[in-house]
């Protein structure tokens, strides 16, 4: 229980991964054309964005519930993940930020929010 912390920070890590890989490799005609449709019905880029980083929280929530057997925890990565993703979109716009330097950004808060939670 005491690296419980740093394991949902792997996991997540790797289920970040995953999902890059899955979205943008294998299905990425259906995801555009997805994105198109949702367009389509919402008219507005920002929600769009919004919409494909709740996809993204709800299949991090799948994965992590099922490597952890525990909805709670799958919870809590997808939401520090969606809100580290939102936040960081938001915050850090400007800075030019390559793939290991954003999957670090990710890597440190999220240890440290699962270290507040599961290493006390």
């Amino acid at each position: 229980m005491e690296l419980l912390w740093f394991y949902v920070a792997v996991a997540l890590a790797i289920s970040d991964l995953i999902h890059t890989q899955l979205m943008w490799k294998v299905m990425a005609d259906f995801y555009i054309i997805l994105a198109g449709l949702i367009h389509n019905t919402v008219k507005s880029n920002v929600t769009v964005w919004i919409i494909h980083e709740l996809f993204e929280a709800i299949f991090h929530f799948i994965v992590i519930s099922v490597l952890f057997l525990s909805p709670t925890i799958g919870f809590l990565a997808a939401f520090i993940h969606f809100v580290i993703d939102v936040s960081h979109t938001l915050l850090l716009d400007n800075v030019d930020m390559n793939e290991a330097e954003h999957r670090a950004l990710h890597f440190v808060i999220e240890s440290i929010f699962f270290m507040a939670i599961y290493g006390v």
